[in-house]
């Protein structure tokens, strides 16, 4: 039985209507070599190709809902829904649109995620051991070699030295230790503050003849929904911000056959603070677990010890059945939740025994004696329509 059967969940439509699929229709148009997922079946008809100038412009966490449920030139201009991968969240979403491949490949299963090679639940953005503020580099991890994920723009017209890529990221993660094992030959321009973002997009369209992809990542609309709940007043205002900056861009770019495609990694739910189940004030449930939690608080990944199973089922089942579906990750895994095709060798290894599925607006934590706590009001990573779908905009330049 699929798990779609069992939940009221919002899945990745890997089959031609995911992030991934874009990214395969955005590879299509620079020659990269035929992939195992299809294009975008929402950009069928158009001739990627066609433009000099591609820009994809990622800003995180603006979901569909959220661009549908407003006012102005966002919306007048979304072309079509996509869905996220799964986890719907920032680490599986962004590697996804680094590399061109889906979780089920790429093999980063969440924020936080086990990974074996490092023994222990690693964060894997920052590539921190969780409860450390130390590099797994520092301790000695060859993160290159870790990850060993091909680089999207080292795929981009092979045999065509005429094509150029650009990445345009904000300073403070332009060199980080992630970004420089996934951004390949690509330009890294960094920059700080929105102005400043695409004026570094204009930049990049005026610099060179030679056909181009531009990947370009906005984080501020994620922050401030964390921080203040993606439905607050914040959020709005930066809205308003982000897309009258993006008129002003393409006032800048007319006439240099560019197109600029808007999406996101992810949407968001809100929840406060009573919705959430903290590990530590369940000493029964805590006892099952053979390390801390590891993916989404949304969509949390438990490691049991074996003599535990049937307890830490009965358990979650009596104390939270209202609150959280408990699916064993292997069914996850064979029902295509991360993806098709051959899955990364150390998949099955970084999705626990069990995967909790949060409903409505619940979370889980557990927290680490290292750890200083926190309270994000905006979460994502689960299975709901507000976080799974994401906006494709569409703007010829």
């Amino acid at each position: 039985m699929e798990i779609q059967t069992k939940l009221n969940a919002s899945r990745p439509d890997y089959r031609g209507g995911s992030l991934v699929n874009l990214m395969t229709s955005i590879g299509q148009a620079f020659g990269r070599e035929a992939q195992d997922y299809p294009g975008c079946r929402s950009l069928a008809g158009i001739d990627l190709a066609e433009y000099d100038n591609l820009i994809l412009l990622v800003v995180d966490g603006m979901g569909y809902d959220y661009v549908q449920a407003s006012t102005g030139f966002y919306k007048d201009h979304c072309h079509a829904s996509l869905t996220s991968v799964f986890p719907s969240t920032t680490a599986t979403s962004i590697t996804a649109y680094l590399t061109g491949q889906a979780p089920q490949q790429h093999g980063l299963t969440g924020w936080f995620t086990y990974l074996k090679e490092t023994g222990g639940v690693t964060a894997v953005l920052p590539c921190m051991l969780r409860g450390s503020q130390q590099s797994i580099s520092q301790q000695g991890h060859d993160i290159a070699r870790l990850y060993n994920h091909p680089s999207f723009f080292d795929e981009l017209a092979p045999d065509n030295d005429r094509v150029t890529s650009a990445v345009v990221s904000p300073n403070w993660i332009l060199d980080s230790e992630f970004n420089q094992c996934h951004l390949g030959t690509a330009v890294p321009c960094g920059y700080e503050g929105l102005d400043e973002m695409f004026a570094q997009m204009a930049n990049c369209v005026k610099a060179t003849k030679d056909r181009q992809y531009i990947y370009a990542y906005w984080p501020e609309f994620d922050h401030l929904s964390h921080v203040h709940g993606n439905q607050s007043d914040p959020v709005a205002e930066h809205y308003l911000q982000i897309q009258q900056a993006t008129e002003k861009f393409l006032a800048e770019v007319k006439g240099t056959n560019t197109l600029l495609l808007i999406t996101a990694d992810h949407g968001f739910i809100d929840t406060q603070p009573e919705q959430c189940i903290t590990v530590n004030d369940h000493p029964v449930l805590q006892s099952c677990l053979s390390m801390p939690l590891s993916g989404e608080p949304r969509a949390a990944y438990c490691y049991l010890h074996e003599d535990k199973r049937e307890v830490f089922v009965d358990y979650v089942n009596n104390q939270f059945a209202s609150k959280l579906d408990c699916v064993p990750s292997q069914e996850l895994l064979e029902d295509n939740w991360f993806g098709l095709g051959v899955a990364h060798p150390q998949l099955e290894n970084r999705i626990g025994d069990y995967t909790l599925l949060m409903k409505e607006n619940f979370i889980i934590k557990d927290w680490l004696a290292t750890e200083k706590r926190f309270f994000h009001y905006g979460v994502h990573g689960g299975v709901s329509q507000q976080e799974m779908f994401i906006p494709l905009i569409y703007l010829p330049a």
